[in-house]
């Protein structure tokens, strides 16, 4: 399809072997000469995109908070969730293009992962408006595992101004509503989709004019059913595709950031509502954690002193149980290795937390105060 439908740019997500993305490299050369994976993690950011025209320059950012590594049914941590960065040139107009994968929901109603995800979406947010200064245009593709209500994509999209190619495309045909998350896709778990029959939509396509450019999404599709004579689609996500038109103006439109939207003030100050939430949860965590630590190394120390006693005769004429006292002293070295290592991790949730937390305070107070320099 990639190389039939000749697109200028592919961003492509979870894409975790490098050996697949070297095979597509190899296969996808004639079509799109230039491309770049993005590394990160244990077992790779996912991240890599390909292009018909030269990328001038590359970077990655790596998000603060990625989840759990003791979730290993999840695997997000071992990812190192991420934001790439690419800079290309066409027909004298500087882009720059972002991928991304934010962090899974996996459970919508008891959401543990939404502090991570929404910190993911802060710092999303900030590197965009940090690294754009050069470019004409801004695109930002991905897996974003937000739907297009939801507080995290209302703060991206406030904070940087970007719009979404779905609710701006002048024609339209996929999936219903745009959903890239469908019931009838046959690698996607049923259960998870019982609230929503038609599907969700998490997969976006944003984008922003700077400078002297404008543009406009003529059209946007997303992909339906199997794949050409194949009885399973391309993915478990329906892939998205927008045609862009853009044209550069004869003066300087402005960069027009977002910021200044009246509603942005709620939209942070419910997201700082969340961070802080999730601040106290990790807390409660490396609380919890220390003192599991603090109560095994109490009982290796206990051991040690009935071990000292026992060389000392003071219970002299008394069997020494060397068996069970090995593998109590065992169970008590793993706990307290486990629990520091708990302790340690979740201390730094609780510092990027905290960070993230004092950033948005900072932000709201400048939000806040912009009226009255006005």
């Amino acid at each position: 399809m990639l190389r039939q439908d000749g697109f200028d740019l592919v961003l492509l997500q979870e894409v975790w072997s490098e050996q697949d993305y070297s095979d597509l490299k190899g296969k996808l050369r004639g079509c799109y000469p230039f491309s770049h994976y993005f590394h990160s993690g244990v077992i790779g950011s996912g991240l890599c995109i390909f292009s018909r025209f030269p990328i001038l320059d590359t970077l990655l950012y790596q998000y603060s908070l990625n989840g759990y590594p003791y979730m290993l049914q999840h695997g997000d941590w071992f990812c190192g969730k991420s934001v790439g960065l690419i800079v290309t040139k066409i027909s004298g107009i500087i882009f720059n293009v972002y991928v991304t994968h934010l962090h899974a929901e996996y459970c919508r109603e008891k959401d543990v992962y939404l502090p991570h995800r929404l910190v993911q979406a802060w710092e999303l947010a900030q590197f965009i408006r940090h690294t754009l200064t050069a470019a004409d245009v801004v695109l930002l593709g991905g897996d974003l595992n937000m739907h297009p209500g939801d507080v995290g994509i209302r703060l991206l999209r406030g904070w940087t101004g970007l719009r979404d190619a779905f609710a701006e495309a002048a024609r339209f045909e996929g999936c219903e509503d745009g959903c890239t998350l469908i019931p009838n896709n046959c690698f996607t778990a049923k259960t998870e989709l019982l609230p929503f029959p038609q599907g969700v939509r998490i997969d976006y396509i944003l984008y922003k004019a700077i400078s002297s450019v404008t543009v406009k999404c003529e059209e946007l599709k997303t992909t339906t059913g199997t794949a050409p004579g194949m009885d399973i689609p391309f993915s478990d996500h329906e892939a998205v595709m927008a045609t862009l038109h853009i044209q550069r103006q004869g003066q300087a439109v402005g960069d027009n950031l977002g910021t200044a939207e009246p509603m942005l003030v709620d939209v942070v100050t419910e997201t700082r509502t969340e961070v802080v939430v999730g601040l106290r949860a990790a807390q409660r965590q490396r609380y919890s954690t220390g003192r599991m630590a603090v109560l095994a190394l109490l009982l290796l120390l206990l051991q040690a002193v009935a071990a000292l006693g026992a060389l000392a005769g003071l219970v002299a004429g008394q069997p020494f149980p060397k068996l069970s006292f090995s593998l109590l002293a065992f169970l008590a070295i793993g706990v307290l290795l486990l629990a520091t290592g708990l302790h340690l991790f979740h201390t730094m949730e609780v510092k990027m937390l905290q960070g993230t937390e004092e950033q948005m305070r900072m932000a709201l107070r400048a939000l806040q105060e912009r009226p009255s320099d006005g």
